[in-house]
């Protein structure tokens, strides 16, 4: 098959070179230069991702997979587009389409009678139907089911484990009718491998939900279980916090049974997925309350980390702070929806003076990001762990000179490494 694959990010470039690496000739189109010349040097344009570098030079290497600016052209001569351009949302929860959009008037530009275009991009329930059907027709003058199939099939899939994540769990299928959802399947079945599951109901492979509502639903609903879950963890935590008792130790007694999936409290939900998708669900179900509640309570826990800091040091005015990761996950070299802004914003409304450390980024990045950059072996009175880098385990006094008292916000440094300093975190009285 020929194949384009529009937007070649941390998620659409490994599925380029995943259907490239299956014998197919993919075409990935990026409205960015830089990418797509990088791409067509058989190189990453991002670090971190297993496997990607290999794959990408041999999928090059062997004319399997080129890039292009041209989204028009590249889909023209293709028999299969996939869409995996990001859906943004502004600091209120409202989608911004405007690059989903515009790639899909690119796509509609060169669209052919017979293409099957399907959406990885997660969505609003209802926007594969009605607004990518009618973004589509708008160019192309093709109608959706009848000149050409349309579906959608969410990734699902976290940056640096991507191919894994592809092998291991099912592909989601929904089509605007029942001959493009067969389609949608068909194809990912074709440039997919699963592997075995027996915890499962039915066998790994592309399942097929029946309707594009069903599997952008789907996408959502499992996306916000996760947040709804961390709001419930961060309140059970706080409240362990406040009579004394170990939260993880209640977790795991609670999660030994099967009824109980219990997720781990933290200082916040950063990402472009987690903290972002519940704005997408509540846009079709504006009602849903316990949502919602998650959704704030999850965004307030920066402040109430801080304020615990607070308790714990006293008055933080003109205290030297250290918050230490910049990345809204550890090991991820990204900081969309981070904590580290909110938790530097908290500090400050504190009176603290705030510096930040991140392996992943240089002083310089940092500073451009807005961030004062701590150097190290600088005095500092306090710290917060923001991201779980592996690099903080090992992490002692020693590497932060002076410090009185740390707020652990994922619960991953261990006490006994930190003598005559206060270890506070978020869950343990």
């Amino acid at each position: 098959m020929k194949v384009t694959v529009v937007g070649l990010g941390k998620i659409g470039l490994p599925l380029a070179v995943q259907i490239a690496g299956r014998g197919h000739r993919v075409v990935g189109a990026d409205t960015d230069a830089r990418v797509v010349g990088a791409v067509r040097a058989g190189r990453p344009h991002f670090p971190g991702e297993a496997d990607l570098a290999p794959r990408l030079a041999r999928a090059v290497d062997a004319g399997l997979l080129d890039a292009t600016t041209d989204t028009a052209e590249a889909v023209s001569a293709s028999e299969v587009v996939i869409v995996v351009v990001p859906l943004y949302a502004d600091a209120r929860g409202e989608p911004d389409f405007a690059s989903v959009d515009a790639a899909t008037a690119a796509v509609g530009s060169g669209l052919r009678p017979g293409t099957l275009v399907t959406y990885e991009t997660t969505v609003p329930v209802g926007t594969t139907r009605n607004r990518f059907a009618a973004g589509l027709a708008a160019p192309s003058g093709l109608t959706a089911g009848a000149d050409f199939s349309l579906a959608f099939s969410p990734e699902r899939v976290s940056s640096g484990r991507i191919f894994a994540d592809l092998r291991r769990y099912p592909k989601l299928v929904g089509g605007i009718d029942a001959a493009s959802t067969r389609r949608a399947a068909d194809f990912y079945t074709e440039v997919l491998e699963f592997e075995p599951r027996p915890d499962l109901a039915r066998p790994n492979g592309v399942w097929d939900l029946g309707s594009a509502e069903a599997a952008e639903l789907a996408k959502l609903a499992e996306t916000t279980y996760r947040d709804v879950n961390i709001g419930l963890a961060n309140q059970f935590a706080l409240y362990a916090g406040q009579i004394g008792v170990d939260y993880e130790q209640v977790a795991e007694a609670c999660n030994s049974q099967p009824f109980s999936h219990l997720h781990s409290p933290g200082i916040a939900v950063g990402g472009h997925c987690i903290p972002v998708y519940p704005w997408f669900y509540l846009a079709g179900d504006p009602d849903a309350t316990i949502v919602r509640a998650a959704r704030t309570a999850n965004a307030a826990m920066p402040a109430r980390a801080v304020a615990l800091l607070a308790e714990a040091y006293g008055d933080l005015a003109g205290a030297r702070v250290v918050v230490l990761g910049a990345c809204y996950r550890g090991g991820v070299r990204e900081t969309a929806f981070s904590g580290v802004f909110p938790t530097v914003a908290a500090l400050r409304g504190h009176g603290a003076r705030v510096l930040v450390h991140d392996p992943l980024y240089s002083a310089e990045e940092l500073a451009a990001l807005g961030l004062r950059p701590y150097r190290a072996g600088t005095a500092v009175d306090a710290a917060v762990l923001q991201a779980d880098h592996r690099e903080y385990r090992s992490f002692s006094p020693a590497e932060l000179p002076g410090v009185r008292v740390v707020l652990d916000g994922r619960g991953m440094l261990a006490p006994e490494r930190w003598p005559g300093v206060r270890i506070v975190t978020i869950g343990r009285g």
